[in-house]
């Protein structure tokens, strides 16, 4: 999203400078943002990223874990636009735009006293919320098939196709880790997925936290309990895990999930009440909370 604000905005002829504010060492923040200047530093001297950013934008991702005294010291850069380098005397004008992200609720942060409030003021100009995948799981095929072809050009590989029913399972994982545990996980099936180039990679060749959080590995044993079941009893445990996993793929969203499956709306409503589970506008799954 930023790089594309970026893009789409005068300053894209400008640089465009991520900071991961989470993997950077705090002791190294200030050097590695503001740059170094004095003939007594070891580092002698440095260009900041502040002023690497000149005439474009500079991006603070996880901007929630910067450390404090680092926090009070942008402030006063966003208010006057200049600063000066670790160690040095002269102010370094800049004309930067800057773009944070978080994944963090910065509201939280603030009131637990770890985050400034008027820092939070001076980036919250514009907020832009980007829901997470649980939110608009119908984005997920389009995301995998991405991540994989830019892994494989990354990788100098063929991109390996995804199945139906594996994008059916990506879609109905909860992604704790929202879209980058997404890219990990297609750069991982990439990589470490068994079979040829050629094969399309199938359910149960998806990383182990996926198929065994969605039961995907455990088909022989769920086969030899509906055996034990009557028809109806057995149609019904399969009828309830399959329509329970293909509303929970499509958001909860009866409408899409009818249209999938090849039901009418109410017909699909009265199977679901059949099956106790409740249904409103979206789908409560029996044992969770409304």
């Amino acid at each position: 999203m930023a790089r594309l604000i970026h893009a789409r905005s005068r300053r894209s002829e400008g640089p465009f400078t991520i900071v991961n504010c989470a993997s950077m060492a705090p002791d190294r923040m200030e050097v590695e943002l503001f740059g170094v200047e004095g003939s007594g530093s070891a580092a002698g001297y440095k260009v900041g990223l502040f002023e690497a950013a000149h005439n474009g934008t500079l991006f603070l991702d996880e901007v929630a874990d910067l450390p404090q005294p680092t926090q009070s010291k942008i402030v006063r850069v966003l208010q006057e636009q200049t600063f000066m380098r670790v160690g040095g005397q002269t102010r370094v004008e800049v004309d930067v735009r800057v773009i944070a992200a978080t994944s963090k609720d910065l509201t939280e942060e603030i009131q637990a006293g770890h985050f400034r409030e008027d820092l939070f003021y001076r980036l919250a100009v514009v907020p832009l919320k980007v829901p997470g995948l649980t939110e608009r799981r119908e984005d997920i095929p389009l995301l995998a098939r991405h991540f994989m072809t830019r892994a494989a050009e990354t990788a100098g590989q063929r991109p390996r196709e995804l199945s139906e029913d594996a994008i059916a399972v990506l879609q109905t994982y909860n992604w704790p880790g929202n879209v980058r545990e997404l890219r990990n996980i297609i750069e991982r099936i990439l990589i470490m997925a068994p079979g040829a180039p050629e094969e399309v990679i199938r359910a149960d060749m998806l990383p182990a936290e996926i198929s065994e959080e969605l039961g995907v590995g455990r088909q022989a044993d769920r086969a030899g309990e509906i055996m034990g079941l009557p028809l109806k009893n057995a149609r019904e445990m399969f009828e309830r895990e399959y329509l329970v996993a293909q509303v929970t793929r499509f958001g909860g969203n009866i409408s899409r999930t009818a249209a999938f499956v090849g039901m009418e709306r109410s017909a699909l409503h009265r199977k679901l009440k059949s099956l106790g589970i409740q249904t409103d506008d979206r789908v409560r799954v029996p044992g969770t909370q409304d």
